[in-house]
C-alpha cells in the first residue's frame, strides 16, 4: 500500500478469489439478485483483486462476470459496479469511446481524463483502447476535435510530460516570462507556446513557473488563460493548470459540479468515484470540505438514492464534517490558496458605464413623457435608467425637479409596481440611500433579514458604510447603530455594531502582526466559545482585507486547520454566518456575491429582495467579475440563470428585461 497511498479502497486481507467468485455467483442465482451482497463485496476489494475474481469466476462457471452483472443489474447502479470491475485503463478507454462516439462529443470527459492522468496511465489507456476497439485513440480524437483544442489533446496523448524530479531551475523564470509574453504582454495570443510548456514540463517545474508568473503578471495563470483563450481550448488549459496545482482539488470541483443544482451528472460522478477510489479519494474529500459547505459524504447522501448511493458512500469512505485537522495535501492547498489570494491584483469591472453624449434635460423630458397620460411606457423608463451611471441618474433627478417641478422618485413609484418598481427605484437612489433602505427593510417588521445585514456591512468600504449611516439618519431619523442594537442581540449584535462603525483598518498586511494575529486565532480555537468569538471578532472585524489574507494563510501553518472550517465547526447561527461572510469576502468578494446570487435565484421561488440588492449595488462595481465567478463555480451564466429562474408570478417581463440589461451580457 505504500506511504503515499491516499485511497479509500484497499486490498482485502485473507483474500480468496474463488470464494468471492462463488459468493457473487450465489448472489445472482435464481429469481432476483442480492444487490447488497454484490456491492459490499466489490467495494471492499481492490481493483487488482477484482480482476482475480473475474478470472476465478470464468474458471469456475465458464461465464464472464461482467456479462452476468450487466444482466442482473440496471441503471446507474449497474454502470457503477461495471466501472469498478474494469481495470483503470479499460475503464478510461470505455469512457473516452463513449465521449466521442455518435453525433456529439463529450468534451468535458475528454478534458477530465487526458488532463489528469500520468504518463503511465496515458500509455495504458492508449493500449487498452487499441485492444478493446481495434483503433488508434489519437486518430479518433483527431477526427472528432479541431483547432488548438485538438493539438493540446494530441500532446497530452503522447504521455511524454517530464517526470516530477525534472526541475530546470534556470528555465523557471524563462518559462514564466515566455508565458507572459505569449499572452498578457502582446496583442493576440501565442497558443503554441502555451501548448508546448503546459503539455510537456513536469508538474513540479510548472508549479514553480506558476508562482513566478504570478509575480510577473500580478495575476494568476488561470486568470490569464480565462482572458486570453476561449471555448474548449480554454477549459482544457484550465484543467491542465488545475491538475498541475492539485489533482484532488480539480476532482473535488468536478464532483461538486456533478451534484449541485437540479439533477446529477451521474456519468461524471461515477467516473471520478471509480477512478480515484484507490488513488487520492481522501485528499479529494479534504479539498471538498475546504471549498464547500457540505462534505462529499453528505452531498452524495442528499443527492443520490438506493444501492447506487450505498455504493458511492462505500467508495467515499467516510464523512469529513466531523473531521478536524487537515491531511498534509489539503493543508498545503489551503495555504497556497490564501497565498494566491493575497498576491492577486483583481481588476474589478462593473456592467454599467456612463452614457456618452449624456443630456439630463432630454432624459428628464423623455421620462416625463413615458409616465404622462393613460398607461406607462416601461420600455423607455428601463432603457434610460439602465443605460446611465448612478451619477448621471442623480443629475436626471435634479433636472426633473428643476425643469418640471416634480419628484421623479414619487412619479416612478406611482407608475410602476412590484419587483420592477423596487428595481428601478433602487437604481435611481444613490448607493448610500439604497444601502440605507436595504438595511431598514432588513430590520423592520416581524422578522430580521440577518443575511442582508451581514452582506451589506461585510462588503462595503469604510466610506460606503459612513455614507450609508448618514443616509439612514437622514431618511429614518434614527441612527443605524441604534436600529441594529434594538433588533439583534449577543455576539451577533456586537459584530454588526463593530462593522457599522466603518473603521476597519486600511492598507497592506503587516507581516509581523499577521503572524501574531494568526497565532491568537489558533490559540482561541482551544478557548471557551465566548472567548473564541471575542478574539475572532476583534481581529476579523477590524483588520484590513489584505492583512486578513495573510493572517488566514498563516493560520493554516499555525493550526493545520482552515479558518472557514473552524468557523463552520465551532460557531453557530448568525455569528457563524457573519464570520464566514467576512472570510469569504476577504478571500474573493466577487465569489461571495456569486454564491449569494445563486442562493437567491435557485430552488423554489426567487429571493427577489436579495437579487435586486446585489444587481443594483454591484452593477457599477464588480458585477462582471461576479458573473465570471458564478459561471466557474456553478457552471451556469447569470444571464441564463435569470432568464430561466426568475419571474414566477411577475407576468410583465419588464423586471426580467431590466435584470438582463444590468447583467450586461451572456458568458
Amino acid at each position: 500500500m505504500g506511504k503515499g497511498f491516499r485511497g479509500t479502497v484497499t486490498d482485502q486481507p485473507d483474500f480468496d478469489s474463488s470464494s468471492d467468485a462463488e459468493a457473487l455467483y450465489n448472489a445472482m442465482k435464481g429469481f432476483g439478485s442480492d444487490k447488497e451482497a454484490i456491492l459490499d463485496l466489490i467495494t471492499s476489494r481492490s481493483n487488482a483483486q477484482r480482476q482475480e475474481i473475474r478470472t476465478a469466476y470464468k474458471s469456475l462457471y465458464g461465464k464472464d462476470l461482467i456479462d452476468d452483472l450487466k444482466y442482473e443489474l440496471t441503471g446507474k447502479f449497474e454502470r457503477l459496479i461495471i466501472g469498478l470491475m474494469r481495470t483503470p485503463a479499460y475503464h478510461d478507454a470505455k469512457e473516452i469511446k463513449d465521449a466521442i462516439k455518435g453525433e456529439g462529443t463529450d468534451e468535458k470527459c475528454l478534458i477530465e481524463i487526458l488532463a489528469s492522468r500520468t504518463n503511465e496511465q496515458i500509455h495504458n489507456l492508449v493500449a487498452a483502447y487499441r485492444d478493446a476497439y481495434g483503433r488508434e485513440l489519437e486518430e479518433d480524437v483527431i477526427g472528432d476535435t479541431s483547432g488548438h483544442f485538438k493539438k493540446m489533446l494530441v500532446v497530452l496523448l503522447q504521455g511524454t510530460r517530464e517526470e516530477d524530479d525534472v526541475v530546470s531551475e534556470d528555465l523557471v523564470e524563462q518559462d514564466a516570462q515566455d508565458l507572459y509574453e505569449a499572452g498578457e504582454a502582446q496583442w493576440g495570443t501565442d497558443e503554441a507556446k502555451f501548448i508546448m510548456l503546459l503539455g510537456n514540463r513536469s508538474v513540479t517545474h510548472l508549479q514553480l513557473v506558476f508562482d513566478e508568473y504570478q509575480k510577473i503578471a500580478e495575476k494568476s495563470i488561470e486568470d490569464s488563460i480565462k482572458s486570453e483563450l476561449s471555448g474548449d481550448f480554454e477549459r482544457l488549459m484550465l484543467a491542465v493548470v488545475q491538475c498541475i496545482r492539485s489533482k484532488p482539488m480539480f476532482f473535488a470541483k468536478r464532483l461538486y459540479k456533478s451534484m449541485k443544482g437540479l439533477g446529477t451528472a451521474d456519468n461524471t460522478l461515477i467516473r471520478i468515484m471509480v477512478s480515484r477510489a484507490e488513488i487520492d479519494m481522501l485528499d479529494i474529500r479534504e479539498c471538498f470540505r475546504l471549498c464547500y459547505e457540505k462534505s462529499l459524504h453528505n452531498m452524495i447522501q442528499d443527492d443520490t438514492s438506493g444501492d447506487y448511493k450505498r455504493t458511492l458512500l462505500k467508495l467515499c469512505g467516510g464523512d469529513d464534517d466531523i473531521a478536524g485537522e487537515f491531511f498534509p495535501e489539503a493543508a498545503q492547498i489551503a495555504y497556497k490558496m490564501w497565498e494566491i489570494s493575497s498576491m492577486t491584483k483583481v481588476q474589478l469591472r462593473g456592467t454599467l458605464q456612463p452614457y456618452p453624449n449624456f443630456d439630463p434635460a432630454s432624459d428628464a423630458q423623455a421620462l416625463r413623457k413615458a409616465m404622462k397620460g393613460f398607461g406607462t411606457d416601461e420600455d423607455t423608463i428601463i432603457d434610460i435608467v439602465t443605460q446611465r451611471s448612478n451619477a448621471q441618474r442623480q443629475e436626471i433627478r435634479k433636472v426633473f425637479k428643476s425643469l418640471l417641478g416634480r419628484n421623479l422618485m414619487a412619479d416612478l413609484k406611482s407608475e410602476l409596481s412590484k419587483n420592477l418598481e423596487r428595481l428601478i427605484l433602487g437604481l435611481m437612489m444613490t448607493p448610500a440611500e439604497f444601502d440605507a433602505k436595504m438595511m431598514k427593510k432588513a430590520i423592520e417588521g416581524a422578522g430580521t433579514d440577518e443575511h442582508a445585514l451581514i452582506e451589506i456591512l461585510v462588503t462595503r468600504s469604510n466610506q460606503e458604510i459612513q455614507d450609508m449611516c448618514s443616509a439612514y439618519q437622514h431618511a429614518f431619523k434614527n441612527s443605524l447603530e441604534d436600529a441594529i442594537a434594538s433588533d439583534t442581540s449577543g455576539h451577533f449584535k456586537r459584530i454588526l455594531i463593530s462593522l457599522a462603525q466603518g473603521a476597519r483598518e486600511e492598507g497592506p498586511a503587516d507581516m509581523g502582526r499577521a503572524l501574531e494575529d494568526a497565532q491568537a486565532l489558533a490559540d482561541a480555537c482551544n478557548a471557551d466559545s465566548g472567548d473564541m468569538e471575542d478574539t475572532f471578532m476583534s481581529i476579523l472585524c477590524t483588520r484590513s482585507f489584505p492583512h486578513l489574507r495573510k493572517v488566514f494563510q498563516e493560520f493554516v501553518r499555525c493550526s493545520n486547520k482552515d479558518i472557514e472550517q473552524i468557523i463552520k465547526k465551532e460557531m453557530s447561527g448568525d455569528v457563524k454566518n457573519a464570520m464566514f461572510a467576512i472570510v469569504r469576502s476577504v478571500k474573493n468578494q466577487p465569489s461571495y456575491f456569486a454564491d449569494r446570487l445563486y442562493k437567491a435565484i435557485k430552488g423554489l421561488g426567487t429571493d427577489d429582495r436579495a437579487l435586486i440588492r446585489i444587481m443594483v449595488s454591484r452593477s457599477e462595481v464588480d458585477l462582471f467579475n461576479i458573473r465570471k465567478e458564478l459561471k466557474e463555480t456553478h457552471d451556469t451564466s447569470l444571464h441564463e440563470f435569470i432568464q430561466v429562474e426568475t419571474l414566477v408570478g411577475d407576468t410583465s417581463g419588464d423586471y426580467r428585461k431590466t435584470l438582463l440589461i444590468l447583467c450586461g451580457g451572456e458568458d
